[in-house]
């Protein structure tokens, strides 16, 4: 395998902070919003973003966790069983604006499978999806995010990787490729 870094930490931070801004243009106070990270790897960018925008003075945004293991299409025809996250949304989802956030938005069945999941919290009166990493050209179903950090052109045989300095030892994007590519 072949890795290739697309994003370094300094780029990382800087597509947060403009992915910080733009939910900040268009959600105000946060009053009738709710960020939700898609379990496991979206919480991490949730906990980003809440972090920069408790620096741009909002600190007090409704948010959770959402585990979509049990609502996932391929949950059966998987060798090694999946093993479930906890879902923590601790608030009415009724009538608010749900945000969710995950790391990389590929064939679009994980945000599928959320779709079909967030309904047991409340009816939103609108979903959006922000994503770090979207590979454009990979969707199996016709789901697009709201809001982007950067596209990534890859092949199906190809994977994009997202490594965080709480898991690993520095914040970057990694696009993997077989030698043989």
């Amino acid at each position: 395998m072949i890795k290739k870094e697309l994003l370094s930490g300094k780029s990382i931070d800087i597509i947060l902070s403009r992915l910080t801004c733009e939910l900040i243009e268009n959600h105000g106070d946060f009053k009738d919003t709710v960020l939700i990270g898609l379990q496991p790897r979206g919480v991490l960018v949730l906990d980003k973003l809440l972090a920069k925008l408790a620096d741009n003075g909002i600190s007090d945004v409704n948010h959770g966790r959402l585990d979509i293991t049990f609502y996932r299409d391929d949950f059966r025809r998987r060798d090694i069983p999946l093993q479930p996250n906890q879902t923590k949304i601790d608030v009415i989802l009724e009538g608010k604006k749900v945000v969710f956030v995950d790391d990389v938005l590929y064939t679009g069945r994980s945000v599928r499978s959320a779709l079909d999941a967030i309904h047991s919290f409340g009816r939103p009166s609108e979903i959006e999806l922000l994503v770090l990493i979207d590979r454009r050209f990979s969707r199996e179903l016709p789901i697009q995010p709201d809001y982007t950090g950067k596209q990534v052109d890859s092949l199906a045989s190809q994977k994009v990787a997202v490594e965080w300095k709480e898991e690993s030892e520095k914040d970057v994007v990694y696009l993997i490729k077989p030698k043989d590519e």
